[in-house]
């Protein structure tokens, strides 16, 4: 489908101009006769973009945010509820998008739904918007007439994580901030206070203590080495993010995260909760077993954790049960692992997993709140050291001189 905008005349004479959807400039003259307009002139429509909206667009880059896929969940609920036709709300939910990776997505979906694809197939298309797990969930809910229900537990699960992850950048917000202006204060210290003190005690042909001399030392490596090691951080930088691309150090990075002082224990669980949230979600929604097994280890965006996960599916295909392979995991506590043994029992699994995410949650929204009250005296300390050592380095030899003076 494409947009054209026309000129026309109706049964009375009068000028009409407007926009229609057609799939051909034929379809469109079709259209116009059949409203009793006879058209004068009917062209594609031309988008006039602004430079902001060029300059968004370039820098979007193709991401959508979590925040719009709720959004997005949250309205196809409503869509598929009130009994609305999948192409008619598609193409109005398309209309109102301001991200236009999102909205050229949408209009690629509303014509393979007109060619006869599946909802689920069209959005398969888009991976880079629409994970395996929602596709999976539309998947089911096609099938099973659910779409509505499992657009509302989609929303309520991207919600939660969104929530989740959301506390955590900004619990650690304020330690960055704080790394960073000391970063730019040692930089500045040893590039332009230190030498014009080292000068100054030259002069004056002293003999300097240990810790003065340590930080003129250092001083003179920043001043005379200083874009060798802005080389180095760089390609330290780069190498890093280059090798936690690769399967291999994903791996790695996905159990060094994990061991963090402080936020790795709240990192890990924030990952359990996932896992056990998104598992619950894909049970609840009628998912096999395995497969949704297989999407929780890739939804839980830590590729260490996703294969225990998957270690787990391959124990549950051997025929062993949720507990045991849980329990051989060695991922969680014996408290989970008693809830996930009751709900294996019971038949209720995706029940008890909804309670053990919630759970994990409660846990880490605790200790997110008490991140900053746990992280500060950490903080201090560094910053006294730091102060503490520049305030050595610089009065000492000034009491020195001072007292040989007298």
């Amino acid at each position: 489908m494409a947009i054209y905008d026309f000129k026309g005349r109706n049964s009375d004479g009068r000028l009409v101009t407007g926009q229609l959807d057609a799939s051909t400039q034929d379809g469109a003259v079709n259209q116009l006769l059949g409203r009793g307009i006879t058209p004068v002139s009917i062209e594609p429509h031309v988008e006039e973009l602004t430079l902001s909206d060029r300059i968004s667009r370039s820098l979007n880059a193709g991401r959508v945010s979590s925040v719009e896929l709720i959004m997005f969940c949250r309205q196809m609920h409503t869509i598929s509820r009130a009994g609305i036709p999948l192409v008619k709300g598609l193409r109005g939910l398309s209309a109102s998008i301001r991200n236009y990776a999102f909205q050229q997505a949408l209009n690629d979906i509303v014509e393979r739904l007109e060619a006869g694809v599946e909802l689920s197939s069209a959005m398969r298309a888009h991976p880079k918007i629409f994970n395996n797990m929602i596709v999976s969930m539309v998947s089911v809910g096609e099938n099973a007439g659910r779409l509505d229900v499992v657009f509302k537990q989609l929303s309520e699960y991207l919600e939660r994580d969104h929530s989740t992850l959301k506390s955590i950048k900004t619990a650690l917000r304020y330690p960055s901030f704080v790394l960073i202006a000391m970063t730019v204060a040692i930089a500045v210290i040893n590039i332009y206070v230190i030498p014009a003190f080292a000068g100054l005690f030259e002069k004056f042909g002293a003999q300097l203590p240990l810790p003065t001399r340590i930080l003129i030392t250092v001083s003179d490596f920043f001043v005379n080495y200083w874009m060798y090691i802005l080389l180095v951080l760089v390609a330290a930088v780069a190498w890093c993010l280059h090798y936690i691309k690769t399967p291999e150090g994903s791996r790695v990075w996905g159990q060094k995260k994990l061991r963090l002082i402080i936020v790795g224990d709240i990192i890990e669980r924030a990952s359990l909760a996932r896992y056990a949230r998104s598992f619950g979600l894909m049970l609840n929604a009628g998912l096999p077993l395995s497969n949704a097994l297989e999407l929780s280890a890739r939804a839980i965006d830590n590729p260490y954790l996703g294969d225990k996960i998957r270690a787990i599916r391959a124990g549950v295909e051997r025929g062993e049960g949720l507990y045991q392979t849980h329990l051989v995991s060695g991922m969680f506590t014996p408290l989970v692992l008693q809830m996930i043994a009751v709900g294996e029992e019971s038949g209720q699994v995706d029940a008890l997993l909804a309670e053990v995410a919630s759970f994990y949650e409660s846990e880490v929204e605790y200790d997110v709140k008490q991140l900053s009250d746990r992280i500060e005296p950490i903080m201090i300390v560094m910053l006294a050291g730091f102060v503490t050592i520049i305030a050595l380095g610089i009065f000492l030899p000034m009491w020195d001189m001072y007292a040989i003076q007298k």
